[in-house]
């Protein structure tokens, strides 16, 4: 399995405060089944995103796995706060929030007060080269009120990204009841853990994939947790996608099956 959201490296925000803790996150992790980690440390007022100390980061946690034979290969992104400053740093400068340089970006909404220019915002991205994924939305207050924001993102263009631990239910009740609404219409893209400790945030992604398999398919499951955020991880076009429910109008708009694949094979 590949976590493509995942608060690993150390020090850097409110995840794991010191290499020892990473290195016991990583262990964790690799026991679990996860094969694969982007390294997703916060970019936002409170923390500052700097991508040569994060490159230095994840060559130490990097060697420190190899010194302790775990198996788990590590890439790198962040958690992208929509602030005035870091959107257009990214517009100048598209691959530098961007899972491995290529051309997805974790995307972290406020919880409360979503701007109505949001939206160009997503297609001034997309303008850039830049596909969004949108983290945890299940969990957002404002989306839950108001999914259809979430709809006319996605309808645009806008990927999706559920945590674990919503799906077990384990981020309360909204969270939970979202999240397999989500599902159920097939609006979800990846599954990842959004890991932040050993504890009550940890890296694990098994348990949501069997329940994501038992309830909704295996191949379901295999695409969130394995096929679509491996796609991210090397920077290649999503395959062929479950076509979604409920996410057009009564006329139909932009229904056809064809308009879908050819969303993720451009």
């Amino acid at each position: 399995m590949i976590d493509v959201h995942h608060h690993l490296l150390p020090g850097l925000d409110d995840g794991s405060p010191d290499l020892a803790t990473s290195v016991s996150m990583s262990r964790m992790a690799a026991g679990d089944g996860i094969t694969h980690v982007v390294c997703t440390p916060h970019a936002s007022g409170r923390y500052t995103f700097n991508p040569e100390i994060v490159a230095s980061k994840l060559a130490e946690l990097r060697a420190a796995l190899a010194a302790e034979s775990i198996a788990l290969t590590l890439g790198a992104g962040c958690d992208f706060h929509l602030s005035y400053d870091n959107i257009q740093d990214a517009l100048i400068h598209p691959t530098k929030y961007t899972v491995n340089g290529k051309n997805y970006l974790m995307v972290e909404l406020p919880d409360f007060g979503i701007s109505p220019s949001l939206s160009e915002t997503f297609y001034e991205l997309q303008l850039a080269g830049i596909t969004s994924v949108l983290t945890h939305p299940e969990r957002n207050p404002t989306l839950q009120k108001n999914p259809e924001r979430l709809a006319e993102w996605m309808r645009n263009g806008m990927l999706t990204q559920v945590t674990t631990s919503s799906v077990l239910g384990r981020m309360g009740k909204e969270a939970e009841r979202m999240a397999h609404k989500l599902l159920a219409n097939r609006w979800v893209h990846f599954l990842a853990t959004d890991a932040h400790n050993l504890t009550s945030r940890p890296p694990k992604m098994r348990e949501a994939f069997d329940a994501v398999a038992k309830r909704y398919g295996a191949d379901y499951a295999r695409r969130l947790c394995v096929d679509n955020p491996l796609a991210v991880f090397e920077g290649r076009h999503l395959g062929d996608q479950d076509e979604p429910l409920n996410l057009f109008d009564d006329r139909g708009e932009g229904r056809e099956k064809s308009w879908w694949k050819r969303l993720f094979d451009r």
